[in-house]
């Protein structure tokens, strides 16, 4: 029998931003798919939705706390659907980056600070256990993967407090989460325009 081949930290990268990159395309490829449909269908709900701000990001903060229980892109999704003019979705798409930033420094300190409480032991056998090699062996390549796919960025940042992943390295890796939040937001706001012309 031959011994498996171990992945490079680099593989490791370029396979899961692949992964993120055809995630995203699903998404969005359903959203242009289905836009006429839901602008018929459920912009009701989707304009209540928009037209309270404090429940929309206090739903998107405990998401990304939470794991990212929702994809940040359909919180971008609800801006497109209520063609709002370009300027106050730049704004609101750097609040949400914010947000999922900050939720990000705090799971960091939830994994540093709690790491050997029951709670977060149950947390972490449920599930994080997954990530649990990976973050020691991948180190900063997991908290860059994560800040920029679908892998949770808040769970990742749990898993590099705990492990007490260098803070000030840590948070530079995690800007990566803010080109994310610029990337798929140019993509969510131009990809619907350029395919339904």
């Amino acid at each position: 029998m031959e011994p498996v081949e171990e992945e490079t930290k680099s593989g490791f990268l370029l396979r899961n931003l692949a992964k993120g990159l055809l995630w995203f395309a699903v998404i969005i490829t359903v959203f242009i798919l289905l836009e006429g449909y839901i602008q018929d269908n459920f912009m009701p709900h989707i304009a209540r939705i928009h037209a309270n701000p404090i429940i929309f990001y206090l739903v998107f903060s405990i998401s990304e706390i939470v794991f990212g229980l929702v994809p940040p892109e359909f919180f971008m999704i609800v801006y497109v659907l209520n063609h709002v003019p370009v300027s106050e979705y730049i704004v609101n798409l750097v609040f949400l980056t914010i947000i999922s930033y900050g939720a990000g420094v705090l799971g960091y300190y939830i994994g540093r600070n709690f790491s050997k409480t029951g709670f977060f032991i149950k947390i972490n056998e449920q599930y994080l256990s997954a990530y649990q090699g990976q973050i020691r062996k991948y180190g900063g390549y997991l908290i860059f993967v994560g800040a920029v796919t679908p892998i949770p960025f808040s769970a990742m940042c749990m898993l590099a407090g705990s492990i007490n992943f260098p803070l000030k390295s840590f948070l530079l890796i995690s800007i990566a989460r803010v080109l994310r939040f610029a990337a798929y937001g140019w993509m969510v706001w131009s990809f619907p325009n350029i395919f339904n012309g």
